[in-house]
C-alpha cells in the first residue's frame, strides 16, 4: 500500500450528499498529500445538503462509469439521506463499489452511505456502524452493528455522522498506508 501522500482516492457521490461528509475527507486527505477525485453519475458537478437546506456545489472530476478501481487506492462514500439512496439505484455505482471490495481496497462509508454496503451485499457478516436510522437495515442485511465513532472490519471503514469525521479520515489514511 502507498503512503497517504502517494495515494489516489476516489470519492463517489451525487446531489444531496451531506456537505461536511464530502468536503472534510476531500480536504483533509488532499491536505495529507493524497490525490483525491470526485466522481458523480454523469461527471457533472453535484450539490450538497448542509444540515437543513441545500449547500455548496462541488466540482466532479469524472463520471462514475469512467472509473476503474485499479486506478485508486481507496473509495470514500459520503452520506446524507439523499445521496446514498440515489446511488443504490445506480448499477454503475454499485458495480464500482463491488470492484473495490473484490480488490480488498479500503471502502469508507459514513452516515447513511452504509446503505450502499447493504445494497451490494458487502454488509453481510461485517461489523459496521452508521447513522441511527439505518442500523436496522444493516442488521437485516446481515451485519453486526455497533455504536462507535469509527469501525474498521478488514477493508471496510464506517462512521456514524459528521461528528466522527476526524476519526473517519484518520482511519482512511491508516488503511491506505496499510496499518
Amino acid at each position: 500500500m502507498p503512503q497517504i501522500q502517494d495515494a489516489k482516492i476516489l470519492i463517489m457521490a451525487t446531489d444531496g450528499f451531506e456537505q461536511s461528509e464530502l468536503l472534510t475527507p476531500r480536504d483533509q486527505l488532499s491536505g495529507k498529500g493524497a490525490t483525491v477525485h470526485v466522481a458523480s453519475p454523469d461527471g457533472e458537478d453535484i450539490r450538497g445538503w448542509d444540515e437543513k437546506d441545500w449547500g455548496e456545489t462541488v466540482h466532479a472530476d469524472k463520471a462514475i462509469s469512467a472509473q476503474d478501481a485499479d486506478n485508486y487506492d481507496a473509495l470514500v462514500l459520503p452520506g446524507g439521506q439523499i445521496n446514498p439512496d440515489k446511488l443504490r439505484l445506480n448499477k454503475e455505482a454499485l458495480d464500482l463499489i463491488q470492484r473495490f471490495n473484490q480488490q480488498g481496497k479500503p471502502i469508507a462509508a459514513i452516515c447513511h452511505a452504509p446503505w450502499l454496503l447493504a445494497e451490494t451485499g458487502i454488509a453481510k457478516g461485517r461489523t459496521l456502524t452508521a447513522y441511527d436510522s439505518i442500523r436496522t437495515d444493516l442488521r437485516n442485511a446481515g451485519a453486526t452493528v455497533v455504536d462507535q465513532e469509527v469501525v474498521r472490519d478488514e477493508n471496510i471503514i464506517t462512521s456514524r455522522n459528521p461528528g466522527d469525521l476526524d476519526a473517519f479520515v484518520g482511519e482512511i489514511a491508516d488503511a491506505v498506508a496499510g496499518s
